[in-house]
């Protein structure tokens, strides 16, 4: 795992305490597109399960794991797609 991706890590976890964390760098399917910079860790998917997330829906839990990360997504994170969900919803 990279910096960055230990960067999201962290970050998620502290911020979600998540049940289930997967992060995943998809940058080597990005390579030669737009923003897509040498090196990888430009795009990301995460699944994220946390019972923070009860009660919100789908646009709420993904403004909460952008915030959590607004650091990575105004600097090295290009793309990230989320998949936020409570717990009993995986």
């Amino acid at each position: 795992m990279g910096q960055i991706a230990e960067r999201i890590e962290t970050k998620l976890t502290q911020s979600f305490e998540p049940t289930e964390l997967e992060i995943v760098d998809q940058s080597h399917l990005h390579a030669g597109h737009a923003g897509a910079p040498d090196g990888g860790e430009s795009h990301f998917r995460v699944k994220i399960v946390s019972a923070k997330f009860e009660g919100q829906n789908r646009v709420a839990r993904q403004r909460a794991v952008n915030a959590a990360l607004k650091e990575e997504l105004a600097g090295p994170v290009h793309a990230l797609s989320i998949q936020a969900l409570a717990p009993g919803e995986a």
